[in-house]
């Protein structure tokens, strides 16, 4: 199977450094940085992520990620405005279950695939930041957020495929619930979770699992746990990784690039963040911090390369992935093909910032994959006639 390769719609703003702005940047590191003044600090505006939604369709990304959360833009409303700046890339939206009916949910997305030509695809977060769910009223424990997931998604998938579809749970309940003119296509499910409950909900559910940037021994791991789970189940998975990208003509001007990204750091903000980031209720979080061990400040950025080419300095101050794959475009491609002999198909990818190293990977490690045969060829734009 050829690889499907995503890209990133920064919707918290965009940045040349790590701390100016983000998703994934603690709210405490992130207010009032100097770094955002000096670096340089993109807005989300709609013209912004329009310029890098068409950047990702013209290099050939199939889609792109867009977060959820109360640091950045809404991710329905944004990739909706988004629809009519592109022609062919996808939305992966990203949003909570735990805030929205399943109902409602199932009718957005049918709304969403019959206004964008079914250009849709769900990333389902059960969330793992106490204080960013109560934000939004939930209070659930960790346990009770997957078993809502749970509910959640049966109720979607059987408004979709069962309608009328009658259910009853501790979470929802649904008496005939439908989507008036069906779903068609019903959009591919991404979910990611590495703790116990997880497993058994994107088993059950979900078409793609989606695990964080970790050395190919731990996702091997992750992977074989997941397979054995979905075929209890009577199921197969397909399997994405997110991670960030930092690739250039030559290894030494990757990793020089990542010397002064890391440069850009101090140890007081590398602490705040790290302070923030333990609060995380996330298991799949405590994995990615423990990449780099209890340390706030390091000379060199290849102190912090935890597996050939996979650095884990953007994880000093970012929450979610944390990990960067950095190395001449050829390591960058033979770090890819090894995780794809792991079983991963799909790779969500980013960098700072998000034009330029779009570019940057596009034109770079994309021919290197289609040479060994492991990307297909970039889909034809459909020519554009001149004016008299």
């Amino acid at each position: 199977m050829s690889l499907t390769l995503h890209w990133f719609l920064p919707t918290a703003g965009d940045s040349r450094s790590l701390v100016g702005a983000g998703q994934g940047v603690p709210h405490e590191v992130r207010s009032g940085l100097g770094e955002t003044i000096t670096t340089g600090f993109r807005a989300p505006s709609i013209d912004y992520l329009a310029e890098v939604a068409r950047t990702a369709e013209q290099l050939g990304f199939e889609g792109v990620l867009t977060p959820t959360g109360t640091f950045c833009e809404d991710a329905w409303l944004t990739t909706a405005a988004l629809l009519r700046e592109t022609s062919r890339l996808k939305f992966l939206v990203a949003f909570r279950p735990g805030v929205i009916n399943p109902v409602l949910a199932a009718q957005m997305a049918a709304a969403y695939q019959r206004i964008s030509g079914g250009r849709l695809m769900l990333n389902i977060v059960t969330g793992g930041e106490p204080v960013e769910q109560a934000r939004f009223g939930d209070t659930a424990s960790k346990e009770d957020r997957y078993a809502r997931t749970d509910e959640f998604l049966s109720v979607l998938r059987g408004a979709w495929y069962d309608a009328p579809y009658d259910f009853a749970g501790e979470h929802y309940t649904a008496t005939g619930a439908m989507v008036s003119g069906g779903i068609d296509p019903a959009p591919d499910i991404y979910f990611g979770g590495s703790s116990g409950p997880a497993g058994p909900v994107a088993a059950r559910h979900v078409d793609v699992y989606l695990t964080w940037g970790e050395p190919p021994a731990l996702v091997r791991e992750k992977v074989e746990w997941m397979r054995e789970l979905a075929r209890a189940e009577g199921r197969t998975l397909r399997f994405g990784l997110r991670i960030h990208t930092l690739s250039r003509d030559t290894s030494e001007e990757a990793w020089q690039h990542a010397q002064w990204l890391l440069e850009g750091l101090d140890p007081t903000t590398v602490e705040r963040a790290q302070a923030a980031l333990a609060a995380s209720e996330s298991t799949g979080q405590r994995r990615m911090t423990s990449l780099h061990g209890d340390r706030t400040s390091y000379d060199s950025a290849r102190e912090l390369e935890v597996s050939p080419n996979l650095w884990s300095g953007v994880g000093l101050v970012r929450g979610g992935a944390g990990t960067a794959l950095v190395g001449s475009h050829e390591e960058v491609a033979d770090r890819i093909a090894e995780y794809h002999e792991l079983g991963i198909d799909e790779f969500i990818l980013s960098g700072y910032p998000h034009v330029e190293e779009a570019y940057w990977f596009g034109e770079g490690v994309m021919p290197v994959l289609r040479r060994r045969g492991l990307l297909g060829a970039p889909a034809q734009r459909e020519p554009v006639a001149a004016l008299a």
